[in-house]
């Protein structure tokens, strides 16, 4: 997706509204595989001092000294090409007849006649039409091998002995692939260490309580997989997983509207990459856009857990989910556990 950078023009003798009309995909496209012009400002990441140069490029795009009448644009890197890629190494097919059907309902499906490289266009995915090279979205979306061209783009995972860095690693995985099947290796990882405890001696009935509310870890590997960023680094997102909590790390410090201090508070929202979460609400790995930490904290108050931490720095997003009291390491007396297998 591409800002649109409208403006206002101010007539003699007083100001009028000058709002000029916006691009089409195809010409947005040209526009995003094309050079700088005084319409196009490329940006790779709003690291150091971009997010100052892009308000610069803004107030530049207002004052039109060419005299365009149009936005100036200024893309963003999810919709941005992978020179290196090429339609060949997307899974069209998975598109067609997965992706498709989630978004666009079946009647106006079935009445489209567009071509397979218009669809992709459509959903960013590609650059355009005349231009059908992978988006970064698309690699990440629909790529064969995604961390080819996105070497960081996978979630390395640690199940660590003990509550201390350096402890026995007793199981690991790197989860990658497109978007839906590292979210569903690491789900797998999720659901195979969460150990459930069962109270059989002070009830009638058993009582089965996990150590984390799985729905939780969810949506915050979810979040940090969909905010992360992926220029300028070649991290992945880490999961690891002691005795006592799970940290989740993101590369990528807080983006546009969000700073450490507004960091998770309802309503604060902005999007470092807005194609991807569009794929993944259409592929249903999130529901809703801004709803992913006020979701887990809500789980984790309901399993009566602490909320989680979050500590915010220029380059990553360190989260950290406590284990509840009791947890299956800790076993008090009348209670046993089972794995994931119920065993």
């Amino acid at each position: 997706m591409a800002y649109d950078v409208r403006w206002r023009e101010t007539g003699r003798g007083g100001t009028a509204a000058g709002m000029t009309e916006g691009y089409s995909d195809r010409e947005l496209g040209a526009m995003m595989a094309d050079l700088e012009s005084d319409l196009v400002e490329r940006k790779e990441s709003l690291r150091g001092d971009s997010p100052a140069r892009i308000r610069e490029a803004v107030c530049a795009f207002a004052n039109d000294l060419p005299d365009h009448r149009r936005p100036g644009v200024v893309p963003h890197f999810d919709s941005s090409a992978v020179r290196t890629a090429t339609v060949g190494d997307l899974r069209v097919g998975r598109f067609m007849d997965e992706y498709l059907p989630a978004a666009v309902d079946a009647e106006t499906l079935a009445a489209n006649d567009r071509t397979a490289e218009e669809r992709l266009a459509a959903a960013k995915m590609i650059v355009s039409v005349d231009e059908p090279v992978p988006t970064v979205a698309g690699v990440l979306v629909l790529g064969k091998q995604p961390q080819h061209f996105l070497p960081g783009a996978y979630v390395q995972f640690l199940r660590i002995a003990g509550r201390e860095w350096g402890g026995e690693v007793l199981d690991e995985a790197r989860c990658d692939g497109p978007v839906a099947d590292l979210v569903s290796r690491v789900d797998d990882k999720l659901i195979a260490h969460n150990r459930t405890t069962v109270e059989f001696i002070s009830s009638p009935t058993e009582t089965r309580r996990s150590t984390y509310p799985l729905g939780a870890l969810q949506q915050l590997v979810r979040n940090a997989v969909m905010h992360r960023a992926y220029d300028g680094t070649n991290a992945p997102v880490h999961v690891y997983w002691f005795d006592d909590r799970i940290e989740i790390n993101s590369p990528g410090g807080p983006y546009g509207a969000l700073t450490p201090e507004n960091f998770g508070r309802p309503g604060v929202i902005d999007y470092r990459n807005p194609t991807l979460a569009e794929a993944m609400r259409v592929l249903g790995l999130v529901q809703r856009y801004g709803f992913g930490i006020p979701a887990a904290r809500r789980e984790l108050r309901a399993a009566g857990q602490s909320d989680p931490e979050f500590r915010i720095d220029a380059h990553w997003v360190h989260c950290t989910v406590r284990a509840r009291p009791h947890s299956p390491a800790q076993t008090p007396r009348g209670w046993g556990t089972i794995n994931a297998t119920g065993q």
